[in-house]
Order: structure tokens, then sequence, then C-alpha cells
């Protein structure tokens, strides 16, 4: 019995080309992943923004202003950004018969932070994990010493 010379079929040019794919795509993810860091560093925007913690007791503000300025966080790990400032406003709640009063034991605190983030085509601002957006009102907002949670974001700006 003669042996004939082997012929592609289609099974063996489609396990090819499923060869070529996988190979294509690891070769784009890792030279992608390597781009960043052998092509300089990557591009940053600098980011300035202002959370609002309503209502902290008073003596909170004294003790954050001790810590200011501090380097923010995020997953235990530190930024490349910090909270710059902290002011005070008076918090006004409601008394027994429905006037706004001053309340003497709380404040509403401002705190200014600054960070660079990495620029992107999408212009989504993340500081660790969360977007910083004017109005999101579940921020926590977390330093090397200060830690405010449900904080809201009263202001952003972009760039210097």
């Amino acid at each position: 019995m003669e042996r004939s010379k082997k012929k592609f079929n289609v099974i063996d040019v489609i396990a090819v080309l499923l060869l070529l794919a996988v190979a294509l795509f690891v070769g784009s993810k890792l030279v992608s992943r390597g781009s960043g860091a052998s092509g300089g560093e990557a591009k940053t925007v600098h980011v300035t923004y202002v959370v609002k913690a309503e209502g902290v007791d008073n003596a909170l503000y004294e003790n954050s202003l001790e810590h200011i300025p501090s380097r923010l966080m995020a997953s235990g790990k530190l930024l490349d950004g910090q909270i710059d400032s902290v002011k005070q406003e008076p918090y006004y709640a409601l008394d027994e018969n429905g006037n706004w009063v001053e309340d003497p034991y709380h404040k509403n605190l401002y705190f200014t932070a600054s960070i660079n983030v990495p620029d992107a085509a999408v212009q989504t601002t993340k500081v660790g994990d969360q977007e910083v957006r004017v109005g999101k009102t579940d921020y926590v907002l977390k330093s090397e010493y200060i830690e405010f949670s449900e904080v809201t974001i009263v202001d952003v700006t972009w760039g210097e």
C-alpha cells in the first residue's frame, strides 16, 4: 500500500489560523503593556477637587488641621496627591419650631485635595478606584491620617 502525500484539510487550516490569532493577540498585549514603561512617563493631568463633609463634630476640624497636608491613599497605597487644605463653615439644623439655626456642636468641613491622574482619551478621573465627579455623594476621602466617608464632591478643576 502506497502512502499519498499529506494534504492540508479544513481542520488543519482552522487550527493554523487559530494559532496565528492567539499569537497576535498575546503579542499585542505584551507590546501595549511594555510601551508605558519604555516610552517614558505616562501623561498625567493635575486635578484639584473639593469635598464637603456635612455635620461633623467640631473637634474634627482642629484634628484635621494638624495633619494637613496629608498624602491621599487608596486600597492601602499612597497616591500622587494630597489633601491641601480644610475650611469650616457653620452647620444648620432645624429647631423645634421649624427654623434653621446654627448647630453649636457640628460644622461643615470643606477639604481641598489635588492629585495627578493618568490622562486618557475619555476623561474619567479616578482617585484610586473612585471616580471624581461633581455631585458624587458616596465618596470616601482618605489619606494617611484623615478619613471621611459619604462626603460630597462639590467642585472639580482639571489642569493647572
